[in-house]
């Protein structure tokens, strides 16, 4: 899934005015997408962690149902209204030529939060009753359905870049939505409604304090893209920062995904007997592996094979991506190492750590850019590639503090079940 937003880029890098819609699309449209889904992002780590039962399946649909149709109306209201202007002429105050295609763009991808809130609350089935390669064959839908739009709107060759790319993202999460729906049904008729009910069932109560950190957790983290658009484009080549940022950052997110992904599997796993010697030495592999390849990129033609053949840069924003890849390379094992906290605590159901890491992430990034704005010296795009690996690392810094007592209990189970083996 990570590849979608530099293949999109490349598209939009080959169109009309590319340095417009590539600002638009990745300062605008992608980072106001996603803080509108940031209260069901977690929906797809809640359903792994606490569906368990015919029961708990019920509520957490019911759940997932309400609050898509709630956040896609909110949606509506930024895309629609004059509530855009305040938020990306006022707010964000991005360069005036990116207004207008950023708003064609939200409208277009108004099916984007019910269809993520579906997705990932199927999704959390699948992993948890050992279907997780139909997640994988879901992602393939989706980047066919990208495919399609995108390349039709390339061919075509009159179509705005952010008018592809807005209306290729809505039409791959609907499609993926539509495929997990279709394959967790055999899932829900035969494992799920068989399933043994919890031994404590899922009351309102309890989901809200597992549901509410994370939601806050993943508010809080996506509410940086907005705040990052906001500072990039009150610092120095603030259009060209910011029509370089989705090539960047998409790049760095392909090898981050790994990280991220990761972090349902600790979920499930860690229900394993005997599973934490295995996940942490997998956790390091992982880690230095994924920064191992970005370094790699950095390091050898193979950043201006990407970043001007590949995404079609122009040879100026290429420039300020090469030199930017470079400060993001320990962002992908960073991403690994949180993943293992977080999981620890999500199968402990130790959530407040997680929301109290994001706040020192949020402080983190925000004393960084202000930093930046304040000197007015470097492009932005430096100053947030930057802030996003200082305030990963006081996250990572303040999870491990916080998961601690999770993996101690963890240990403490495995040792009781070697003992009991040992017997």
């Amino acid at each position: 899934m990570g590849i979608e937003v530099p293949a999109l880029s490349a598209v939009i890098a080959r169109l009309a005015d590319p340095e417009v819609h590539l600002a638009a699309f990745g300062g605008v449209v992608h980072p106001l997408s996603l803080i509108v889904e940031a209260p069901i992002i977690m929906l797809l780590a809640a359903s792994t962690a606490l569906r368990k039962d015919w029961d708990s399946y019920q509520k957490l649909r019911r759940f997932m149902m309400v609050s898509g149709a709630a956040l896609t109306g909110l949606h509506a209201l930024v895309a629609f209204t004059p509530l855009y202007d305040v938020v990306v002429s006022g707010i964000l105050s991005v360069p005036p030529e990116v207004v207008d295609p950023g708003r064609v763009g939200m409208q277009l991808m108004l099916p984007w939060t019910w269809s993520i809130a579906y997705r990932r609350f199927n999704q959390g089935v699948l992993i948890r009753f050992g279907h997780s390669r139909a997640v994988g064959v879901g992602t393939i839908v989706r980047l066919s359905a990208d495919a399609l739009v995108a390349g039709a709107g390339y061919l075509v060759g009159t179509m705005p870049g952010i008018v592809v790319a807005s209306a290729a993202m809505a039409a791959g999460v609907f499609s993926e939505a539509a495929f997990a729906g279709i394959v967790v049904r055999p899932v829900l008729q035969g494992e799920l409604r068989h399933a043994p009910p919890a031994a404590e069932p899922l009351t309102l109560r309890s989901f809200l304090e597992f549901y509410i950190p994370l939601a806050m957790t993943s508010l809080l983290t996506l509410i940086t893209n907005p705040i990052g658009s906001a500072a990039l484009s009150r610092m120095p080549q603030a259009l060209a920062s910011l029509a370089a940022w989705p090539v960047v950052s998409g790049l760095i997110f392909m090898l981050r995904s790994l990280g991220v992904a990761f972090n349902e599997v600790v979920v499930a796993l860690l229900d394993e007997p005997r599973s934490v010697k295995n996940l942490r030495r997998f956790t390091f592999i992982l880690a230095a592996a994924t920064s191992f390849v970005l370094l790699l990129v950095a390091a050898t033609p193979l950043a201006g094979l990407w970043f001007e053949k590949v995404s079609a840069l122009s040879p100026e924003l290429s420039s300020l991506a090469r030199t930017a890849i470079w400060l993001g390379i320990p962002l992908p094992a960073i991403s690994v190492v949180q993943s293992w906290f977080q999981g620890a605590m999500l199968n402990d159901r130790r959530t407040r750590g997680i929301t109290e890491a994001v706040v020192v992430f949020l402080i983190a990034s925000g004393i960084t850019l202000g930093l930046g704005i304040a000197w007015n010296q470097i492009p932005g795009l430096y100053f947030g590639i930057t802030a996003l690996v200082i305030a990963s690392t006081a996250q990572s810094l303040w999870l491990w503090l916080r998961a601690r007592r999770s993996l101690e209990a963890i240990n403490a189970r495995d040792a009781a079940v070697r003992e009991v083996s040992a017997v």
